[in-house]
């Protein structure tokens, strides 16, 4: 099964049915925090919402298109890290992210998303990675500006949230940028 060490502290683990109750304790405990970006939070009232989610993120890893995980930062899980879908043809896949309250300030998810990049173009020689980021959410979109994601557009009113409409900012990032990027060979 999928699994993947950034560094000594952190590493992404493909999550199981085992891992719901640890997953709906991650998100019933940061409710509030998370609802601000993420419209399914308030569908995931118990463990068992997550059983038909885990069995499609399972599904798609054994498709090979694509996978969702859990973050752990000293094995506790904090978060998750994903690609949205991988377009074969074009060589190319969007990365989603989430991380709890609590672990925000420790450098998790820029570590994670930069080795998760280096992996995506050495590895699966993809060409082009997406983020999508609200254009409220201050701290998230911090990560592809910092990792050399180019700001590409605004996608108006893109996602709808409980009760508005939130513009989305398009960050990519091409294998031609990485290439000459100077954090290519950080690990």
């Amino acid at each position: 099964m999928f699994s993947f060490k950034v560094d000594n502290q952190i590493g992404f683990e493909l999550l199981q049915q085992q891992h719901k109750e640890e997953l709906f304790k991650l998100v019933d405990n940061n409710r509030e925090h998370l609802r601000k970006w993420l419209l399914w939070v308030d569908k995931r009232k118990s463990a068992q919402d997550f059983e038909p989610i885990i069995s499609i993120w399972i599904n798609n890893y054994a498709n090979n298109n694509g996978f969702d995980a859990g973050i752990r930062y000293n094995g506790k899980l904090v978060g998750m890290i994903g690609l949205h879908y991988i377009d074969w043809k074009n060589k190319a896949t969007s990365i989603g992210y989430f991380l709890s309250e609590e672990a925000q300030g420790n450098g998790i998810i820029t570590k994670s998303v930069s080795s998760l990049v280096n992996y995506l173009f050495r590895e699966l020689d993809l060409n082009r990675i997406e983020i999508q980021v609200a254009v409220n959410n201050l701290k998230s979109i911090t990560i592809p500006r910092r990792l050399g994601f180019v700001q590409e557009g605004i996608k108006r009113d893109g996602q709808w949230l409980y009760d508005h409409y939130e513009d989305l900012i398009t960050f990519s990032l091409l294998k031609n940028d990485w290439e000459k990027s100077e954090w290519i060979n950080l690990k």
